[in-house]
């Protein structure tokens, strides 16, 4: 048992400290646990640009250190992974790509939460959308996705339908940038995650939906497991359920990672 995807009270709107994850993860049985909060806005003149949302630049090598030096002393009783869920910006991407470079890293999550400069959790943004304005968004956000996946900097891509969290309705709406974007991250080689932090906002459920996990299968995306837990009570939260779901799907394999290193694990 795994879970790739955590976040910590550094990030402003997690509870509890790296500790209480590993330790969690532990209580639960897991074997490996990620550590990946929030990275910084690098792209940001300011140090800490949205608090509350990221920690500060200031801030991220301490993370860093920290994490491995969790890694270190629970070496033997869990294996603990040194990540980063990082914004995916593209005019900031080769600032993002160096600032990485710089650490001996476990895994890269790149995620997509804002489009047109504005939080895809804000329920507002969406209060005057109709119908063209939804599926508009959905093929741009599909599209920033696709282009995460091409530019070859991430292990995982985070939550790719995750556009649907402040508004269900968007999930319904067809689109083919939908197939567009599966078979650009097949392409790319590129894992997404089964992310079961759904069940907390308004769409429910987990992201990906059932129908885009069932044509990511068709595509040959390759997969793996987060929680997304801000809470260390949810670390490892439904991931036998995921589990079930992806064999009754015809997955057969999962993937974890180490020093960006890519290991197959049997589902």
């Amino acid at each position: 048992m795994f879970d790739l995807h955590t976040h910590h009270e550094r990030c402003g709107h997690a509870r509890g400290t790296m500790r209480d994850y590993v330790e969690s993860a532990i209580t639960q049985g897991l074997h490996t646990i990620g550590l990946s909060d929030h990275s910084p806005f690098f792209g940001e003149a300011a140090d800490h640009a949205l608090p509350g949302v990221a920690m500060p630049k200031s801030t991220f090598a301490a993370y860093i250190a920290e994490a491995m030096a969790l890694r270190e002393e629970y070496w033997g009783r869990i294996n603990v992974l040194v990540g980063v869920e990082s914004d995916y910006f593209p005019e900031h991407a080769e600032l993002y790509r160096n600032v990485y470079a710089r650490y001996d890293l476990d895994y890269l999550i790149g995620s997509v939460h804002v489009l047109d400069g504005v939080d895809l959790f804000r329920k507002e943004r969406w209060e005057q959308a109709d119908h063209a304005d939804l599926k508009a968004a959905r093929e741009q956000y599909c599209n920033l996705v696709a282009q995460s996946a091409e530019a070859g900097m991430f292990d995982v891509l985070g939550h790719i339908d995750v556009i649907k969290a402040a508004c269900p309705e968007i999930a319904s709406i067809a689109t083919p940038a939908v197939d567009r974007m599966l078979r650009a991250i097949a392409d790319a080689d590129t894992v997404i995650e089964v992310n079961t932090s759904g069940k907390t906002k308004d769409c429910g459920g987990w992201y990906p939906s059932g129908d885009i996990l069932e044509r990511a299968r068709k595509y040959g995306v390759k997969l793996t497991f987060g929680s997304d837990a801000h809470d260390p009570e949810r670390v490892g939260d439904e991931h036998e359920n995921v589990r079930d779901e992806l064999r009754r799907l015809g997955f057969r394999e999962w993937y974890v990672f180490e020093r960006r290193r890519r290991i197959r694990m049997p589902l």
